[in-house]
């Protein structure tokens, strides 16, 4: 199995910023590619991951740098949450584009109507109306923003 291509371009792009003597993005890649790795040799035998599942570990590390600097400017260091940003940015270049919230009140709004079609409505379709929306949206938006929206819209 030949190595992923996002694997490749982390990689690459980690040996430009050494060059360019960029430290936030390199020490970002470097973080990166040793979360990728870590998952690689997790579970009871080493494996390549695919793009995909290098996409979620990127996700993963987007999410905490997120939580990170919420909880430094929180903490009064607005110079660490500054960092975390920085970092944040960097690993958000390589997901890929998310949905506006317009674009994702649309796919909700349809999956609700599918649902209600089917006899389900209210909380209680929680459930089928997130399949339908994750399934639509794939890597395009998160997890805690479908959720909110198909709530907001259940309840409504």
């Amino acid at each position: 199995m030949s190595t992923p291509v996002l694997k490749n371009r982390l990689q690459s792009d980690l040996t430009d910023a050494i060059r360019a003597r960029d430290q936030v993005r390199s020490a970002t890649l470097r973080l990166a590619l040793t979360a990728v790795k870590s998952q690689e040799v997790a579970g009871s035998s080493a494996r390549e991951l695919s793009d995909d599942e290098v996409l979620a570990v990127l996700r993963t590390e987007v999410k905490k740098r997120r939580e990170a600097a919420e909880a430094f400017a929180a903490a009064g260091r607005p110079d660490r949450a500054e960092r975390e940003r920085a970092e944040q940015e960097v690993l958000e270049s390589y997901l890929p584009a998310q949905l506006t919230d317009d674009e994702l009140a649309g796919l909700v709004a349809e999956a609700v109507a599918e649902a209600a079609a089917s006899g389900q409505t209210g909380t209680a379709a929680m459930g089928r109306v997130m399949g339908l929306v994750r399934a639509r949206t794939g890597q395009r938006a998160e997890g805690g923003r479908v959720a909110a929206e198909v709530r907001r819209q259940l309840q409504g």
